[in-house]
């Protein structure tokens, strides 16, 4: 800290974090050095701003059909700056121009879930995730791209044929089903 006049008694401190609670102690020095530091003051806490750091990680993903979740990492509670702390969710499809917006009032939410049978599979989805407090709307993250969830696949797999290898064991083979939208990602296959 700034060394102050010794005839001054009064010293403003400053950035400092809003509605955070601080103590103080003075100490006093001359040209021998620093003496004893006074007894901590009184516990004060900074007036209430508006929230300036955004949620990360933002992603998301999975879910059930026509599901859209949306995850990120919540904001600790030294930035949440104040009272009344919440998530603004906002995401569209990719392409559009419209944005669709949530509220997740809980400051432990790390999670926003929205369901709506127009969803199509695996669609791709701009996302970005914001903060609040009582004292207005503050910072939102960057746009990520998140995908809707997935439906069962659609396709079953060509090509299936059989060899007999052995009196007990016959070897079955297919062609894979093709990754899109509609198939989603394949993670296995059951031979019946």
């Amino acid at each position: 800290p700034e060394v102050i006049n010794g005839r001054t008694h009064k010293a403003t401190v400053v950035d400092l974090s809003p509605w955070v609670e601080y103590e103080f102690r003075v100490v006093a020095s001359n040209s021998v050095g620093i003496g004893e530091p006074s007894r901590p003051s009184a516990l004060l806490k900074t007036k209430a701003a508006v929230p300036v750091v955004a949620p990360t990680n933002i992603s998301g993903g999975g879910g059930s059909r026509s599901e859209l979740v949306i995850t990120w990492e919540p904001v600790s509670e030294e930035l949440q700056n104040g009272e009344g702390f919440g998530y603004i969710v906002m995401f569209r499809p990719l392409g559009s121009t419209t944005w669709t917006k949530a509220v997740v009032a809980s400051v432990e939410s790390s999670k926003y879930i929205h369901r709506n049978e127009s969803i199509t599979p695996l669609s791709p989805f701009e996302v970005k995730v914001g903060v609040y407090n009582n004292e207005g709307e503050g910072t939102l993250s960057s746009i990520s791209i998140v995908y809707s969830g997935e439906d069962e696949p659609q396709m079953a797999p060509a090509g299936a044929s059989a060899l007999s290898v052995s009196a007990a064991a016959v070897e079955v083979s297919w062609l894979p089903v093709p990754w899109n939208r509609h198939t989603g990602r394949v993670l296995g296959y059951e031979v019946r």
